[in-house]
């Protein structure tokens, strides 16, 4: 199936899945270089539950801060307003696919997983040293990386079923991605790229979604996508609690290579470091 495919299989979810107008407004000032940090506060204000929920999660431990932050003002001023809209993001997200059915999967097991994605590109991302990789972005990036198969299980429910018997039969020889590819000539990934460009994500994150699979295809962010890649298969290994790279897929070696970091040294403490932090993690951005 061509790309127009894909398109039009994105397109049909519109209706289903939105993003919030908090995120669609803070995102539109950020993109506007006229608009003031005050602009976006105020547009977080005009949403209670997200601010609620944004106050809540800038007093975590996972922030760390110092002093209490109390007012959204400050909030924006301290955190920084990328990181303000990657916020919004993340604790939209989950909600927004809140209705959609799929009788495939359970929500709460995908979002486990894309969660442990977010915690462990997070924790990467403070270890790169070949560059400034940003931990908060890349939360994000890891957060919906997979959120492409949402969309395929909602709308090709058949095929989806079909790529899943694909990888069970083969005693999961064949990844997901390659199953999907095979039944329907396209990938999750693709899909989840395509979803973020019509939602008009920040490029960084239509990258990392659409190539965390290959990484070798990310041209403006290779060294993002490198870090979700990797922490996609980190991730896999801290929900079935192994450090042996045996036990899940393997790592793309260009991954490492472009990030610098060392599979011997990162592994057992970052799979830890996520274990201990995914409760608190799965309160704060899922409501649990």
């Amino acid at each position: 199936m061509d790309k127009t495919t894909v398109a039009e299989l994105v397109k049909g979810i519109g209706g289903l899945v939105t993003l919030p107008d908090v995120f669609i407004r803070i995102n539109q000032l950020i993109e506007d270089p006229d608009s003031s940090a005050a602009d976006i506060a105020k547009a977080v204000s005009q949403d209670p539950s997200f601010t609620v929920r944004l106050l809540r999660v800038a007093n975590s431990p996972f922030y760390g801060f110092s002093s209490t932050i109390d007012t959204v003002s400050r909030a924006v001023s301290v955190i920084g307003t990328t990181q303000i809209r990657n916020l919004a993001l993340s604790t939209a997200v989950a909600r927004s696919f809140e209705g959609l059915p799929n009788d495939l999967v359970s929500m709460e097991n995908f979002w486990h997983h894309s969660l442990y994605c977010a915690l462990v590109a997070r924790i990467l991302a403070r270890q790169v040293k070949v560059r400034r990789c940003e931990p908060d972005a890349v939360f994000t990036a890891g957060l919906l990386h997979d959120i492409g198969e949402l969309v395929i299980f909602n709308r090709l429910p058949e095929q989806a079923k079909e790529s899943l018997l694909m990888v069970l039969d083969s005693g999961d020889e064949i990844p997901v991605y390659q199953a999907e590819t095979q039944v329907m000539g396209f990938d999750h990934a693709e899909v989840g790229g395509e979803l973020a460009r019509q939602w008009r994500l920040p490029p960084m994150l239509e990258e990392c979604i659409a190539y965390h699979h290959n990484v070798q295809q990310a041209q403006r962010y290779p060294l993002e996508t490198a870090v979700v890649h990797i922490a996609n298969i980190l991730a896999q290994m801290a929900e079935i609690d192994t450090l042996d790279p045996a036990d899940v897929s393997p790592v793309d070696p260009l991954a490492w290579e472009i990030t610098g970091l060392v599979a011997e040294e990162v592994i057992e403490p970052v799979v830890r470091e996520a274990q201990e932090e995914i409760a608190e993690a799965e309160k704060l951005f899922l409501g649990k």
